[in-house]
């Protein structure tokens, strides 16, 4: 069906509804990357051969990533008369049990993580739909933040899950808001119809019928949005920008994302690709484009195949294309893979490389928004920014601001992983403190040990220190803090990290990324990692703390692109916030985290009961001894690799923080 009025919208919304709050019983499965990693692929079969049993129209859905890793899979039940209600680590062997219970009226406990009474909605109506844009964005403008909700029309609701806590009352979700998430883990991400029945599409249609462009770049400016991928730039001032200059004008969405640890992106485009859509749409109108790119990593295959999906069912509806919703609005979609290099995240380098030429930035005095892909006008937003431009249309732009702080408007995803309890995918106001995220929402470090930093903005970002973890999380408390906020990495560290470990982890990535076009950034990265190297060897000096300073300061200085000029942060932060720990092992030859292989050593103590466990599990061979005798370990032959401790149950391995091999001290 091609949509070319609201009354069109309201058809296929209807469609979607009935999808989503079916009258019989709907069971989903989180099925992004991380769930499919962690077995969907089984649950969901499991759940397909339990409902064929079932009958009645009973169905089963695909849902994308809510952000709680940390639990999957994740199965959601959705029971006429009944809250939808998830269940967590769910196994296939545990599949039929539980939806036969609930058939029946009954509920398993077991893995039984939440319900959902109602669900948050910013881009629709309390009753559903749309009627007045205007009347609705002027009701919305500065007041409650918590906008509109659907609610599920409860009854004869079991007792064991009326006891049950909201899934978004946990302590994992109650500090979170949902905006650019708002329908990841929610929505079919292959199904337009349930994105149009969750109000997609509707700020497009207000801006195409109701605004002129210079309306729509002054309610984005007004909002305060800042791009989600980097430097925190205004996103409005950069549409304006760019529609003020001569040319054919391009939009692009930098799906590029290199940085470890981090899936923003992935996620938001697996969970729910339409909204990225939807603000490219809006964003061409605003400064007058009628081509845009969609530059992703070849390495995320699922958000690619759901990706081209969402892009032919816009097409089909008269989303994409010539004359879209009859205002003579023309624009069309095209999605390159990237070749893997991280260096393409960088904006010159990505449009080079959609004009299939080396990934390479260029000189940064030259701005995109003047001359960028094939030396025209180009906007370059990231997935998360995209994905918030919809809601702003629908909301309007003071509603947007009242969100987090003056400086840094809206919210904000980060991707929260290692040492931390809850791993996983959080959206939270801007202005919140590391504490709350690390703590409240993530629960903490494990098995209680000491929170020694965070490393936020990925691979150049910086790490910052427990003393400041009441730091509000912002673009401008980051960069203050030697970090910043990139596209949203944020890699929690216990007390068994060692920092300078850290900071040569992040450079020798940086070193292997670099296109090598700046000498800055070539040579500052190569040397900076040979000294962070030595370091780390038991061979630094003291006098190596001031090169490496210096060289960070140039490389910022003289690089030709963000990376050089980022690059360098890991070590300047840790320099910064940890010197003494440098000077630790330059001093005392010592790693106080016990982390650097040549600084440490493991040696066999006197509890130990010769039970060969740890000679079994050595992988090279360094232990030897007789059963029921104290075994040995060949320091020469030793890799360091820790499994000896690991697996003993005596105490009987101790690990070294100074090499006693090497002549020290043992501590």
């Amino acid at each position: 069906m091609v949509i070319k009025s609201l009354a069109d919208l309201e058809k296929v919304a209807s469609e979607g509804e009935r999808r989503i709050h079916p009258p019989h019983l709907k069971v989903m499965v989180g099925a992004a990357t991380c769930g499919i990693a962690s077995g969907a692929k089984d649950v969901i079969h499991a759940v397909e051969e339990t409902l064929k049993q079932f009958g009645n129209g009973a169905a089963s859905a695909r849902t994308g990533c809510i952000g709680m890793c940390y639990e999957e899979p994740l199965m959601d039940i959705l029971k006429p008369g009944w809250p939808r209600i998830t269940y967590s680590h769910v196994k296939p062997e545990q599949v039929a049990e539980i939806l036969s219970a609930v058939k029946e009226g009954k509920v398993v406990k077991e893995g039984l993580l939440g319900k959902i009474e109602e669900i948050e909605d910013y881009t629709r109506t309390p009753t559903g739909h749309f009627h007045n844009y205007s009347e609705l964005a002027l009701r919305s403008q500065g007041h409650n933040t918590r906008s509109t909700h659907y609610r599920y029309p409860l009854e004869n609701v079991p007792p064991e899950i009326a006891a049950v806590e909201g899934l978004f009352n946990l302590e994992f979700t109650a500090k979170q808001q949902h905006i650019a998430m708002r329908n990841c883990g929610i929505i079919d991400p292959e199904s337009i119809e349930e994105y149009i029945a969750r109000g997609g599409y509707r700020g497009l249609y207000r801006v195409l019928t109701e605004m002129k462009p210079d309306e729509v770049i002054d309610m984005v400016d007004a909002s305060g949005l800042r791009g989600r991928g980097g430097g925190g730039f205004g996103t409005g001032r950069k549409w304006r920008y760019c529609k003020a200059a001569e040319g054919y004008r391009y939009v692009i969405c930098n799906a590029d994302e290199g940085d470890p640890g981090a899936y923003m992106d992935r996620s938001l485009l697996e969970g729910d690709p339409h909204s990225i859509l939807e603000g490219m749409l809006i964003g061409a109108f605003a400064i007058g484009s009628q081509q845009g790119y969609v530059y992703v990593r070849a390495e995320y295959p699922l958000a690619v195949k759901r990706l081209e999906k969402a892009i032919d069912d816009a097409r089909v509806h008269g989303l994409l294309g010539s004359d879209i919703f009859g205002t003579g609005f023309n624009f069309d979609l095209r999605i390159v893979k990237g070749g893997g290099a991280f260096v393409c995240g960088e904006s010159t380098a990505l449009m080079a490389s959609i004009e299939g030429k080396p990934g390479e930035p260029r000189a940064k005095y030259v701005h995109t928004v003047e001359k960028g892909l094939w030396n025209q006008p180009t906007v370059l937003n990231n997935v998360e920014t995209w994905a918030n431009v919809p809601v702003i249309a629908v909301r309007g732009a003071e509603w947007f601001a009242s969100i987090g702080n003056p400086s840094s408007t809206g919210t904000k995803i980060f991707s929260l992983v290692g040492k931390v309890n809850r791993a996983g995918l959080v959206e939270v106001p801007m202005g919140i403190t590391l504490r709350e995220i690390i703590y409240d929402i993530g629960g903490g470090i494990p098995e209680g040990k000491p929170f020694k930093a965070v490393q936020t903005g990925g691979p150049s970002g910086g790490c910052i220190p427990a003393n400041l973890l009441d730091l509000e999380v912002d673009f401008d408390r980051l960069w203050e803090a030697g970090s910043m906020m990139g596209s949203g990495g944020m890699i929690v560290m216990d007390s068994e990290t060692c920092m300078v470990d850290v900071a040569k982890f992040f450079t020798e990535f940086l070193k292997d990324e670099s296109c090598g076009k700046c000498v800055p950034c070539r040579e500052g990265l190569s040397q900076t990692h040979e000294i962070l190297k030595r370091i780390t060897e038991g061979e630094g000096q003291e006098s190596d703390l001031d090169l490496l300073e210096e060289l960070g300061k140039a490389m910022q200085d003289a690089s030709l692109c963000a990376l050089g000029g980022s690059a360098s942060n890991p070590v300047l932060s840790t320099i910064r916030f940890f010197r003494e720990e440098y000077l630790v092992h330059i001093r005392e030859k010592r790693c106080p985290a016990g982390v650097c292989t040549a600084l440490i050593n493991f040696e066999i103590n006197e509890n130990c009961t010769g039970c060969t466990l740890c000679v079994r599990n050595c992988p090279v061979d360094a232990i030897t001894g007789e059963r029921k005798q104290v075994h040995v370990i060949d320091q020469d032959a030793c890799i360091k690799c820790g499994v000896c401790l690991d697996v003993c149950k005596f105490d009987a391995v101790t690990r070294n923080t100074r090499n006693t091999h090497s002549g020290g001290k043992s501590q």
